[in-house]
């Protein structure tokens, strides 16, 4: 087998309209060599190819998506076969976006979707979900697009690039369901039923992050006999994750608005797991309210 020990090489895929081109750029600005639109069948040959670049080629995006037809069938083989035949493992980044989302993006540049041929943008998209299924149980990394602008989608492609440079492995994310369920979660866990900081006064304006919301949270027995049996659950889901290889781990937990509850949470389990396990915490919703 001949190795190309060093190589990074980057896979990034998903929807159509889901934000590749934006992905591609940020890649090419982080020093990557990008192709877009490799057909997989050619995987092989471009491995072959770095083979005889002399180490010169040492970080490397393909751009691939349902443009490549009939091709894209083999991709998960093609990659199989890299690391197999060539030594060259690899990272599979993929974009995705609510159907309503995708939707209005081709409605505004006036394109038309690989898939709907004769049919309507929805009907493209669904078709295409269908058939990405698979691949997007395969990634190691899901962003969701639906509300980032493009400056935002390359803050969280350079941060993904960060984590994976300092190992870190679980975010603890909180949200609010009525801003929607995170795409990328990988575990959900609904701390609703938990009473509500939001119905005091002097604490709907405070976030979970604040020591006397964080007590309030807390201070409940159902609070209590939750984190003993979610941290028990965590201690035993992570190294099953590791052992199957996946190479980051997003377990969101929401409220309604995502401020207080879910917040003090999503904290609480980061400082709890942090010195066993490489971790971080986002707030997704914190600022928009309880």
């Amino acid at each position: 087998m001949q190795e190309h020990n060093g190589v990074q090489l980057i896979v990034v895929t998903g929807m159509s309209g889901a934000g590749k081109t934006v992905a591609a750029q940020c890649f090419e600005d982080l020093g990557y060599f990008c192709i877009d639109n490799l057909p997989p069948i050619l995987i092989s040959k471009f491995a072959e190819l770095l083979g005889q670049s002399n180490g010169k080629l040492q970080k490397v995006a393909l751009i691939i998506d349902l443009r490549g037809r009939a091709f894209f069938a083999t991709l998960l083989d093609s990659l199989r076969q890299l690391e197999e035949q060539h030594g060259i493992s690899h990272q599979i980044l993929f974009l995705e976006a609510d159907d309503d989302t995708l939707v209005r993006r081709y409605k505004e540049t006036r394109r038309r979707h690989p898939l709907a041929i004769g049919g309507t943008p929805l009907d493209g998209i669904r078709q295409e979900r269908a058939l990405l299924q698979e691949l997007r149980e395969k990634a190691n990394n899901v962003i969701d697009t639906s509300r980032l602008r493009p400056l935002e989608l390359k803050q969280q492609i350079q941060d993904l690039q960060n984590a994976s440079k300092s190992e870190a492995f679980v975010t603890f994310m909180s949200f609010g369901f009525k801003h929607g369920i995170p795409i990328d979660a990988d575990l959900v866990f609904d701390v609703r039923f938990l009473p509500n900081p939001h119905y005091i006064d002097e604490l709907r304006p405070q976030t979970g992050r604040e020591k006397i919301v964080s007590d309030y949270v807390m201070k409940w027995e159902e609070t209590q006999i939750f984190l003993n049996k979610i941290t028990d659950l965590l201690t035993f889901l992570i190294p099953q994750y590791k052992k199957e290889g996946k190479s980051q781990l997003v377990a969101a937990i929401g409220c309604t608005g995502g401020k207080h509850r879910s917040v003090a949470i999503a904290e609480h389990l980061y400082h709890t797991l942090k010195d066993q396990e490489r971790c971080q915490v986002k707030h997704r919703d914190m600022e928009k309210g309880g």
